[in-house]
């Protein structure tokens, strides 16, 4: 069942209302995610954007390399020397051979290191804590169960803190018309960082 539309919501204007298609998997996440980030950002986390850049500078490089391949001034089979030394030895001048390399290495990066990553954030300032976090969230297809989690960006840190996660169904926080009832969506997601940045229990 959606939200009670008279739920008491956070103060907004008409035109910040966030409404998403209710029909529509991508439109819900998205609002949500947007919704997250500025959460953790007013939380006074910065945005590290350092893994977006390197990935755009790569994906930068594999459009330039398609386009120099696409538009060599010589048509098939005139280019036919080119071509080869594209597939051939040496890999710094062998643009097939380069491209492929930069869009492995790009694969690898979301892979690896996005995953389901929607936000990446450097410690707050004048925190203790020396790591930031990696936010992440996942919203499967034909389903209605969100799950938001919370990690540190370098786990290996003295100061890393356990993960924390929170799972609810996405009908909790809409209303029947779309509309984010964002005073119960920041209650909740405000509730999850909290966590996280609990101490964590002394043994005894």
């Amino acid at each position: 069942m959606a939200a009670n539309t008279t739920t008491t919501t956070k103060s907004t204007t008409p035109d910040k209302t966030k409404k998403a298609n209710l029909l529509d998997h991508h439109s819900i996440k998205h609002i949500l995610d947007e919704s997250v980030s500025e959460i953790v950002t007013g939380r006074g986390y910065t945005e590290d954007v350092r893994l977006s850049n390197i990935r755009l500078l790569i994906g930068v490089i594999i459009i330039v390399i398609a386009l120099f391949a696409q538009f060599y001034n010589k048509k098939f089979p005139d280019n036919k020397d080119f071509l080869i030394g594209c597939i051939g030895l040496y890999p710094f001048f062998a643009c097939l051979h380069t491209y492929v390399v930069f869009n492995a290495i790009l694969q690898l990066i979301i892979y690896t290191k996005e995953k389901n990553a929607i936000l990446f954030t450097y410690p707050p300032v004048g925190s203790f804590n020396s790591t930031g976090l990696i936010v992440s969230s996942k919203l499967p297809r034909f389903s209605d169960m969100y799950t938001l989690n919370i990690a540190s960006a370098d786990p290996q840190s003295i100061s890393a803190r356990p993960t924390v996660e929170l799972t609810k169904s996405v009908t909790q926080w809409f209303t029947k018309e779309g509309v984010l009832v964002e005073g119960l969506f920041w209650k909740d997601v405000e509730g999850l960082i909290n966590d996280y940045a609990k101490e964590p229990k002394k043994g005894k």
